[in-house]
């Protein structure tokens, strides 16, 4: 190998190593400067509906559906939604009838399915109970804090906006692949989030939380426009986008149950969320191999091997991720510097491993996922 080809190799694992440093101390930044959430409420807060589409007794779902019901909110409506009568989760529904009976609930039991996406589909068939005009949509696995309806509806009161979406963060379940799925949402997903809104982007949505009014809902065409949709909380941030609205990311932070049994089950989660970043944002996701800032500093370091400007950006870099991880986990004590390294590479690996094909497996079905985000099933 020639000098000009050392040098160039030198050169490049450099710039790798600056480029990882760059975007660790951003996504530190990021996730440090955060508002606290605001505790003011609307003067007179409109009445919500709130969809819960469910499949199976999921681990938590108990705290997680109460967490919903224990809200400091005066008239809101949760509309509980299944395929089937014997799904375990109606037990759940029923207990929090009989726990909360003031609240307005509803179930809707219905097996028919109106596109590829088995959530959607479900919302579409609990529409027809909604009652009110302001919608939150959220997960089965998420639990929320006391004042979250309060806080996700109130920025709907601006006609400018067109959906309300909430950051998250993951809890694990005992065991290593549950940690590292935790690590990849709270470590490597929401801080790139953070990043983004702080250079001012809001291309985002999460099914963890979507606050919509019902005539922006009817106006993309309500619940239909996304029922082929793999990544339909996406889908619904960039349909009210298109129609010149804003999405708003809240400052209140929900919980997920992350709940992974296995090496193979924590695989193919990561590879349903990479892939489906990839079809919808292509370009996005080619460059985002960047938020791997201590893989990419390390292959930096290999590249230049080893020179003196490598390593120390890698070590800057290795702090920034040490302070992130600290800062993500105030609430609680920091998991082991070799976990939070596994994760990374990982993650890395996966990211490489997104390019390679666009199927994927959500639930115990298997998708392609095509360039508009649409899921083909696989027989």
């Amino acid at each position: 190998m020639g000098a000009s080809t050392l040098s160039w190799l030198v050169d490049l694992g450099t710039t790798l190593a600056a480029l990882a440093t760059c975007y660790g101390i951003t996504a530190l930044l990021a996730v440090m400067w955060r508002r606290h959430p605001s505790r003011s409420r609307p003067l007179e807060p409109p009445p919500v509906t709130v969809f819960k589409p469910l499949c199976g007794a999921e681990p938590a779902l108990y705290e997680c559906l109460r967490s919903l019901c224990d809200q400091d909110y005066p008239r809101f409506q949760i509309i509980f939604g299944v395929r089937d009568l014997k799904d375990p989760a109606v037990a759940v529904v029923r207990t929090l009838q009989s726990e909360f009976p003031a609240i307005e609930f509803e179930i809707a039991i219905d097996p028919r399915q109106h596109g590829s996406n088995r959530k959607v589909s479900n919302l579409i068939n609990m529409m027809p109970l909604a009652r009110y005009d302001y919608l939150v949509i959220a997960d089965s696995d998420v639990r929320v804090p006391r004042g979250y309806l309060s806080q996700v509806v109130a920025p709907l009161l601006d006609p400018s906006v067109g959906i309300v979406t909430c950051p998250y963060r993951g809890t694990p379940q005992p065991g290593l692949w549950s940690l590292l799925g935790s690590l990849f949402i709270n470590d490597w997903f929401m801080p790139s989030v953070r990043v983004a809104a702080l250079s001012g982007s809001s291309a985002f949505a999460f099914g963890a939380t979507i606050a919509i009014r019902r005539t922006t809902l009817a106006s993309i065409g309500g619940f239909a426009s996304i029922a082929h949709q793999l990544a339909d909380d996406y889908r619904l941030g960039e349909l009210t986008r298109g129609m010149g609205l804003r999405t708003v990311l809240s400052e209140v932070v929900v919980e997920t149950s992350v709940v992974e049994r296995n090496l193979s089950d924590l695989i193919r989660h990561e590879l349903r969320w990479l892939r489906t970043i990839r079809a919808v944002r292509p370009f996005g996701y080619t460059l985002s191999f960047v938020t791997f800032s201590v893989p990419l500093a390390f292959l930096g370091v290999v590249l230049a091997e080893g020179s003196t400007a490598a390593l120390v950006l890698f070590g800057i870099t290795l702090l920034a991720r040490i302070l992130l991880h600290r800062a993500v986990r105030k609430s609680g004590s920091p998991t082991q510097l070799w976990a939070v390294l596994l994760n990374d590479g990982l993650g890395f690996a996966l990211w490489g491993w997104g390019f390679t094909t666009r199927r994927v497996h959500w639930r115990d079905d298997r998708f392609r996922v095509a360039r508009d985000g649409s899921a083909q099933p696989i027989p």
